[in-house]
């Protein structure tokens, strides 16, 4: 029965992570490949690791590592992704023309990097 349980999980989270791959391919700008990759690749790792926890459940130590670094990942992979799309932002990397609204646009200082209040 576990093994079946592992399998799908398996299963499920190489499909996150194929799909967070491919996104990275087809989207058309650095904030949407950065929002892809984090969410896609966030779910499809932590749900490997989470077969990895159910596999090794008997030896409860492999288990509690598995869960930490699921926790990690949820941790760091957002903050590490918004680190980035606000590098990008403040390099001056383009949107995509499809772009509808800039919501940032005049509010970042060049200088220090600090957001500004909204109009």
């Amino acid at each position: 029965m576990i093994d079946v349980v592992v399998a799908v999980l398996l299963m499920i989270g190489t499909a996150f992570t194929l799909i967070a791959a491919i996104g990275v391919m087809r989207m058309p700008d650095v904030y949407m490949r950065l929002q892809v990759s984090t969410k896609g690749a966030t779910l499809g790792t932590g749900v490997l690791l989470l077969a990895v926890a159910v596999f090794f459940l008997p030896q409860a130590e492999i288990a509690v590592r598995a869960v930490l670094i699921i926790g990690f990942i949820f941790l760091t992979t957002p903050i590490s992704g918004h680190m980035l799309a606000r590098a990008a932002y403040l390099v001056g990397v383009p949107l995509w023309p499809g772009t509808v609204i800039d919501e940032l646009e005049g509010r970042y200082d060049p200088e220090s990097g600090e957001l500004q209040s909204p109009r």
